[in-house]
This record gives C-alpha cells, structure tokens and sequence, in this order.
C-alpha cells in the first residue's frame, strides 16, 4: 500500500496545471476562466468558492464570482447559467448549492 500526501500531491498538480496555463498564454491561446455563482452566504459555500477563486489565481487561470441575494428567482438565477453557458469567453461554470433558490431531487 502506498500513502499519498494530499497537501504534497495537490501543489504537484498545480505546478503542471500553471505551466500548461503559461504555455497557454505564451502561445497567444485563450486562458481558461472559471465561473462560480453564489447564493446567499452561507459560511461553508463561502469558503469553498473562495478556495476555488485563489486556485485559479494561483495557477494563472481567470474567475469570476457571480453573487445572487437568497431572494434571487430561480428564473433570473437559470438566465444567469444560461448567459455564462452561452459566453465563449467562460469555460466553466460552478452553481455552489445549496441555494435556497434551487431544489435538489433527493433520492
């Protein structure tokens, strides 16, 4: 059996993921960009965005936070993804739930 650091492993795959990245970009190519869409503000959702914004940065790939109050509709929320969706300058897209605008089937 063999024992993984986690944290050793982690800052391994984002020495390869920012050389690919400056590759990217020195070549003239399109820097990935990663979209995260907040709800509310709970303190764990918060966190985890967070996390998910400086890992970009770190690696030299663009993000955006998008902020949505609890009351935001669910019609104006599914605008929002299908904006960013439709957007060829946006190559990801993180919904961070729970959202108290969405249900979520349990099963």
């Amino acid at each position: 059996m063999q024992l993984l650091d986690g944290k050793v492993l982690s800052a391994q795959i984002k020495q390869e993921i920012a050389a690919e990245v400056a590759q990217i970009r020195d070549q003239g190519g399109k820097i990935p960009h990663l979209v995260a869409i907040l709800v509310g503000n709970k303190g764990a959702s918060e966190t985890y965005v967070a996390s998910k914004m400086k890992n970009c940065e770190e690696v030299g790939m663009n993000s955006t936070l998008i902020r949505f109050d609890p009351s935001v509709t669910e019609e104006e929320l599914l605008a929002k993804v299908r904006e960013v969706n439709e957007n060829p300058d946006m190559d990801g897209l993180i919904v961070q739930l729970p959202s108290p605008t969405i249900s979520t089937p349990t099963g």
